[in-house]
């Protein structure tokens, strides 16, 4: 009897062990690990004229718990950075968890719930959420500004009303049919989830459904003039806060015992949209999050990380890595300015860390 109870009592606590949680705050891993290959990467002497890698937080988790944390002036733990396009994958989560909730399916229409696509009838919610709608679109910033229609809608004549300057363009392609990586199409999820809520829940929607069930403080997301979240470009989070969605997409959608987000979703988060076409060096997109899984003959677009790594990625560096074969959540914030850094390269020194090997 005093066995069996015994042997009941570890498996609790394995358990426990197994499933760390942030609560209030992240715990600290004690186990030794050599950074400084990592650190060394990440964070160079910053040159005078903004080139180079330009770390502003990196933080490293492991099974629910820190193991490395580090920031550059003036970020700090406490800081809500801009995520820029890491947005995008937030918004995602925010989708499953009104999916779970039965407010939508991936096959409905986009004019059930925003009618300003009623000349786009054929586009679906799946088809959004592939960058997949058909729309004509430029998404360059710097080095195509007066012809960008991301520009165009962040900064001049769609800025009041996002959603509305993306539903008013032309198709160019068969929703569904060709990959274009569009913030406009990431603002038409923000303007649907808005239709699927009752008046006045939508301002209170993302805190209600997935930041304080996380314990999620920080959050600070923009909406245009028209009332719609900008779920391209515009959340800030702290790195901790951040990795808190990490931790939820590496354990498949629950948090503390709660199924949060569906199995089902978080699968289709991870799974390739196959009219992609693969770009060395970069990875592939699933549903509103970026693979390392390959497409075709091309390889895994990071090959020093596991198949299975998926990520959110943004603007000037912004990156959450997800490498649920290792456990791992990694964050980094960034102000890079041009193509010096390389995912797989901090990707690889983490894992050789892990391993023994940095030095």
């Amino acid at each position: 009897m005093l066995n069996g109870l015994l042997l009941l009592f570890c498996m609790v606590m394995a358990s426990a062990k197994a499933e760390d949680w942030p609560a209030p705050d992240w715990h600290n891993d004690p186990a030794p690990h050599n950074w400084q290959a990592v650190d060394a990467y990440a964070f160079p002497p910053r040159a005078p004229d903004r080139s180079g890698i330009r770390t502003d937080a990196l933080l490293i988790i492991r099974d629910g718990r820190i193991l490395h944390e580090r920031y550059a002036a003036p970020t700090t733990a406490a800081t809500a950075h801009l995520t820029w396009s890491i947005s995008k994958s937030v918004l995602a989560t925010l989708m499953g968890v009104a999916q779970g909730e039965g407010r939508f399916q991936l096959q409905d229409p986009v004019t059930r719930f925003y009618p300003a696509m009623r000349e786009h009838p054929g586009v679906r919610m799946v088809d959004l959420l592939h960058w997949a709608s058909g729309l004509d679109w430029q998404e360059d910033y710097e080095f195509a500004p007066l012809k960008s229609s991301v520009v165009a809608m962040l900064y001049t004549r769609g800025h009041e009303d996002m959603a509305a300057y993306t539903a008013a363009r032309g198709a160019s392609a068969s929703p569904g049919q060709r990959f274009l990586y569009s913030s406009g199409d990431s603002n038409l999820l923000a303007a649907a989830l808005r239709g699927m809520l009752d008046a006045g829940q939508y301002a209170d929607y993302p805190w209600h459904a997935l930041f304080t069930p996380l314990g999620i403080e920080s959050a600070v997301w923009e909406r245009d003039r028209a009332g719609t979240y900008v779920g391209s470009s515009y959340l800030y989070l702290s790195a901790r806060d951040l990795a808190r969605i990490g931790l939820l997409m590496q354990r498949d959608g629950q948090w503390q015992g709660r199924q949060l987000l569906p199995k089902a979703w978080v699968a289709f988060n991870r799974t390739a949209f196959d009219h992609a076409q693969p770009v060395p060096g970069e990875a592939n997109p699933g549903g509103h999050w970026w693979l390392n899984q390959p497409l075709a003959a091309a390889g895994r677009p990071w090959p020093n990380a596991p198949a299975d790594t998926f990520a959110a990625l943004g603007h000037w560096g912004q990156a959450l890595y997800v490498v649920p074969a290792q456990k791992l959540v990694i964050v980094r914030y960034a102000d890079d300015r041009d193509g010096s850094y390389q995912h797989d390269e901090l990707l690889k020194r983490v894992l050789a860390a892990l391993a023994g090997e940095g030095a």
